[in-house]
């Protein structure tokens, strides 16, 4: 018998099940066209029945809201960033990404494809080695980026950033569309702690040709895609990692991780000296 899991999970309480390996097999989606939205928490509630119509909800273990942590990488010039906040058309990024309740571990590597389409390339990864990327892990990012993009991978990377938040997954009952719902947003930077909290959720359609039924659903209760909503440049933003992110600005606002007089740094904890 189903056993919800906090209010997060009773979001989708209605929502008709489906396991990894369905999920997967439906949808795998790693070459897509993404639309990022950010919305408030009664936005999506009013969403949630349209959707339950459309969408099965990914399910492990009886438990629909899992627990994503995922550490990122970068060179000593944060160039994964800054190519992302210039809106550079060869951009990268590089991260292990842990599945905390279902036991997964990847090494994933994004790059752009044609018109936009997110490439995501991923291997297993241990999930005890994280701590720095093996010689193998970097040779996987190295060849994925020369492959794809035909120039050479010259960068540095080291550890810069956490995040850790709790993830719903959606699948069209069709197959060939997805949707994650994202709260709860922490942030871990240079021994610093934040926390978004969850009343905003980060919501992620994706789909073939980024004109899905999830695009619809959220149009009707008046949320329009977020252009410039990565999770990982938020969070260099919002810890002090990088010196500009102007572009970023709308998307923190609508986040709550900024106000008039800027970043609200009051709210970041030092959690070691």
């Amino acid at each position: 018998m189903y056993n919800p899991d906090l209010n997060l999970d009773r979001l989708v309480l209605s929502f008709e099940p489906v396991t990894l390996a369905q999920l997967s097999a439906k949808a795998g989606m790693l070459s897509r066209i993404d639309n990022k939205y950010v919305v408030r928490r009664d936005s999506l509630h009013r969403a949630i029945p349209d959707l339950g119509r459309y969408f099965d909800v990914l399910d492990i273990d009886h438990k629909r809201a899992f627990t994503y942590d995922t550490r990122y990488f970068d060179d000593a010039q944060r160039s994964a960033y800054y190519e992302h906040h210039q809106g550079l058309r060869k951009g990268f990024k590089v991260r292990i990404r842990r599945y905390v309740d279902a036991g997964l571990c990847f090494l994933e590597v994004k790059v752009k494809g044609k018109r936009g389409m997110t490439v995501k390339h991923r291997k297993e990864q241990d999930a005890h080695s994280i701590e720095t990327l093996s010689d193998d892990a970097y040779h996987f990012a190295r060849s994925t980026y020369t492959g794809h993009y035909g120039k050479p991978f010259e960068y540095d990377l080291k550890r810069v950033l956490d995040i850790r938040y709790r993830r719903i997954t959606l699948v069209a009952k069709d197959g060939g569309e997805r949707m994650t719902i994202d709260t709860d947003l922490q942030f871990w930077a240079a021994e610093k702690f934040f926390s978004a909290g969850t009343d905003v959720f980060i919501v992620e359609t994706k789909s073939r040709l980024g004109r899905g039924y999830a695009d619809k659903c959220l149009r009707q209760v008046n949320a329009r895609p977020t252009k410039r909503c990565s999770k990982y440049c938020v969070g260099m933003a919002v810890m002090g990692e990088v010196s500009r992110y102007n572009r970023f600005l709308p998307t923190m606002k609508k986040l709550g991780l900024v106000g008039d007089s800027g970043v609200f740094a009051d709210r970041i904890i030092q959690i070691a000296a």
